[in-house]
């Protein structure tokens, strides 16, 4: 039998809401009692068998987890009716792009994780967009867990069926969560930086072996969207390293969101260093491409001077003027062109000497 309060609590709260249950962004929802998972038909059916559990129990250990995938307004608002979530929460959640944060509401947690995948170059033809980025939204409250997720990277699925497996990871209750979501959303940070840090040495390479424009087009994309996982990573560092200390963050959970905080500092690190040398990447490719232009330029100075000469030389005997010297003898033309071959020759040799040619 379920108390009356708690029934009539639940269905005012799904008869006052604004909008109406989330039917298409829904990607999945469950109850958990004690690390396991019971069945119910929807989400209300969903809160009333958990508040009638944890009202009835000693210890409360049963909880809600709600996922949505990019949801319209009405539909965060009705959640925001049933939960009870706070306005400027639920604001947040539905305009999303929003910076990364940790911040209490009463007693639940809005989080705001940035997600990051690796594009495949295949996928980013034409668009020099290596990095695919998204949002994570997560409501942690006493009771329930609800997760809004924007863009298409980094799904939760695998998340809620390794948590499933493992009945010991559930019973953590909605801390437990928000420590799963995390940890797997740092670790996608980790193996990003990872694929970035080969890209940046694969351009190094290609780099001091032969520069081209397209070359430096590559740093340059690589770099912004080195900069895309900077603004990702940076501002969760401070948040989560005093996720620790919060009264919210049962004790026995606190080494684990230091873990996620020491990967995270991690993470930073890395990034850090593969801009520093993405813009030394960047520097070394524009020097080595004046240095090659210059090169090219000095090539064809070089050749321009040494075909000056007979240029010159046939112009002047070009004029026709009648009293010219040799020009009636009958050596006067091989010596002329002798004297060409001669001029060029030592001009020749002369900027091969310097290594302009």
């Amino acid at each position: 039998m379920i108390p009356p309060r708690l029934n009539g609590a639940v269905s005012a709260a799904v008869r006052g809401s604004s909008g109406g249950p989330p039917d298409d962004s829904v990607v999945e929802f469950g109850a958990y009692v004690r690390g396991e998972r019971v069945a119910a038909q929807g989400i209300p059916e969903a809160v009333r068998l958990v508040r009638e559990h944890n009202h009835d129990s000693p210890v409360p250990d049963a909880y809600v987890w709600v996922g949505l995938h990019e949801p319209a307004a009405p539909e965060v608002e009705w959640l925001a009716e049933l939960f009870g979530l706070h306005p400027l929460a639920v604001e947040d959640a539905i305009k999303a792009h929003q910076r990364p944060k940790v911040e209490r509401y009463g007693d639940s947690l809005f989080v705001v994780l940035k997600t990051v995948a690796f594009v495949d170059h295949n996928e980013t033809a034409g668009s020099g967009e290596v990095i695919g980025t998204g949002e994570i939204m997560l409501f942690v409250g006493p009771d329930f867990v609800v997760t809004v997720r924007h863009g298409g990277h980094c799904p939760l699925g695998d998340v809620r069926e390794r948590m499933e497996t493992e009945p010991k990871m559930l019973t953590r209750g909605p801390i437990g969560v928000l420590h799963a979501i995390a940890d797997h959303v740092v670790d996608r940070y980790l193996h990003v930086a990872d694929q970035m840090q080969a890209e940046l040495e694969e351009v190094e390479a290609a780099v001091f072996a032969e520069v081209s424009s397209r070359d430096i087009n590559r740093i340059y994309q690589l770099k912004r969207q080195m900069l895309e996982l900077k603004r990702a990573v940076g501002p969760l560092q401070t948040p989560f390293s005093a996720l620790p200390q919060r009264r919210m963050i049962p004790s026995e959970m606190r080494e684990y969101f230091r873990d996620v905080g020491d990967h995270l500092s991690r993470v930073c690190e890395q990034v850090q260093a593969s801009n520093e040398l993405s813009d030394s990447i960047l520097q070394a490719a524009l020097a080595r491409s004046n240095a090659l232009a210059n090169e090219d330029m000095r090539k064809i100075s070089s050749w321009v001077a040494i075909i000056s000469v007979p240029t010159m030389i046939a112009g002047i005997y070009g004029m026709n003027f009648e009293h010219m010297p040799e020009v009636k003898t009958a050596w006067g033309y091989p010596l002329v062109i002798g004297l060409m071959v001669v001029a060029c020759t030592l001009l020749h040799r002369a900027f091969r000497r310097n290594g302009w040619l």
